[in-house]
């Protein structure tokens, strides 16, 4: 039986990456990429990073920091001085770009995937970035991917070739969530909230969206929270 090709994933420790590291699992290799850039719940989801890999036995990790992010601010994510909004408002159509987008991260995070990828001979890198039913974030577009794509031709040797896979980004939620406990994805370890590492406080868009999201695939998140506010 052929080598499965080996691929770099992004896992944030979230749940769309974790879906993501379980599909990408059926037909690669992984390296599993975890990026810090001093959010608020840095700790939680490198606890949640280090207990998924675990979970699919993935011995190739690599940690990366990217500090600038907290030094440059403009994110409720990284400045403690802008708060992370509770109300639900940003999950509303047309409610524009919210605060706790960072700006331009992801390119950051694929930047490191690709070098990686680069010099351990990954043929692709998967992104459990989400486009539908999500916050509306500029660089978690099909587009965006595509030409980050491009990028990586013009950038990297001749004869390296590095896909990039977002299995995800057309799926609502609440289909991630099916999915995942299709494949047995260990939801249970994943870490969402913006907030806080000890419970999920529910009340912040990406709790209320994980939330909506178990509650419309008729099942029950299995993380504990302070308050569950789905809408």
């Amino acid at each position: 039986m052929a080598e499965k090709p080996k691929a770099v994933l992004l896992l944030s420790g979230g749940m769309d990456s974790c879906v993501t590291t379980a599909i990408a699992n059926q037909t690669h290799r992984l390296a599993l990429l975890h990026a810090s850039y001093g959010q608020r719940t840095e700790r939680r989801e490198r606890r949640a990073f280090e207990e998924i890999a675990d979970f699919y036995g993935v011995r190739e990790r690599l940690v990366v920091r990217f500090d600038a992010f907290a030094q440059i601010g403009g994110s409720a994510l990284t400045d403690e001085r802008i708060a992370v909004p509770e109300s639900g408002a940003a999950l509303a159509p047309h409610a524009g770009i919210p605060v706790t987008y960072v700006p331009f991260r992801n390119a950051h995070f694929l930047s490191a995937a690709v070098s990686w990828a680069e010099v351990i001979g990954a043929t692709a890198i998967f992104v459990g970035a989400v486009a539908e039913d999500s916050s509306g974030y500029p660089d978690c577009r099909p587009e965006y991917y595509r030409a980050f794509e491009a990028l990586i031709r013009e950038g990297t040797r001749p004869e390296t070739h590095i896909e990039i896979a977002t299995p995800v980004i057309g799926m609502k939620k609440s289909e991630i969530v099916r999915r995942g406990a299709e494949l047995g994805a260990p939801l249970d370890r994943t870490w969402s909230c913006y907030q806080f590492d000890d419970e999920a406080c529910g009340t912040c868009d990406s709790c209320r969206l994980r939330l909506r999201a178990f509650e419309e695939a008729g099942l029950r998140d299995p993380i504990a929270y302070r308050a569950r506010i789905a809408r």
